[in-house]
């Protein structure tokens, strides 16, 4: 799953990208505009985000997301303990609001907690999309209870599929996410995984459901006659 962490203590911001990096993929900013940017620009799981920050801060940041549908879970990180900051930030928008100093297992546990509250992740690290379970730690898949095999680039297409259902995909933010940008294919690769994947899930019903959205890339939800 992919962060996004907006701290202007680059300390503190090594600390937090050592903590989580074995457990997620982490990108970062260390100011507002280049955090609101990265926000715009690409799909994160969770946004963990400093409240004073140069340039913009992280309330206006969230401001302009939420105005902008972006409904990424927010997870303020901030020395501001004062109890109108906090009431402030979860106002906004905000999804959670840690007061430094943090414990890493207390870091680790609240953006587990977000997750599991959009659906991202379920209480035994497994995520689910109607009867799809994937088992994230032991990249294993069951559909219906069946277990099934798939190879790694498209277990990694259909997790990120099951992350984001509901929303479009661009076939560049799919080929940035599983393939990245020093890879030496194309983004035509999307469109090769994309048909494996489907002929894959065929035989269970759910083929379907990855359905094309012309000129722009995918969507996954439920595919209705």
């Amino acid at each position: 799953m992919k962060l996004l962490i907006v701290e202007d203590n680059e300390n503190l911001l090594e600390s937090m990208k050592n903590i989580l990096s074995d457990e997620f993929e982490v990108e970062s900013a260390t100011d507002g505009e280049e955090g609101l940017f990265l926000a715009f620009q690409n799909i994160y799981d969770v946004i963990i985000l400093d409240v004073m920050l140069p340039e913009i801060d992280g309330f206006e940041i969230l401001k302009k997301l939420r105005a902008d549908r972006i409904m990424t879970p927010v997870l303020f990180v901030t020395a501001k303990d004062a109890l109108e900051d906090r009431v402030r930030g979860l106002e906004i928008g905000g999804d959670d609001y840690l007061v430094k100093p943090f414990q890493a297992p207390e870091l680790i546990a609240r953006i587990r907690a977000l997750l599991r509250r959009s659906g991202s992740l379920t209480i035994e690290h497994t995520m689910r999309y109607r009867g799809i379970e994937l088992f994230g730690k032991e990249q294993e898949i069951k559909i219906d209870g069946t277990p099934i095999r798939l190879t790694i680039k498209q277990y990694e297409l259909l997790e990120y599929l099951i992350q984001n259902h509901g929303k479009i995909l661009t076939r560049e933010q799919i080929y940035d996410r599983i393939w990245g940008f020093d890879s030496d294919t194309t983004v035509a690769i999307v469109e090769v995984y994309i048909h494996h994947l489907r002929k894959k899930l065929e035989a269970y019903g759910y083929h379907k459901d990855i359905q094309n959205v012309r000129g722009v890339g995918y969507i996954l939800k439920e595919f209705k006659e």
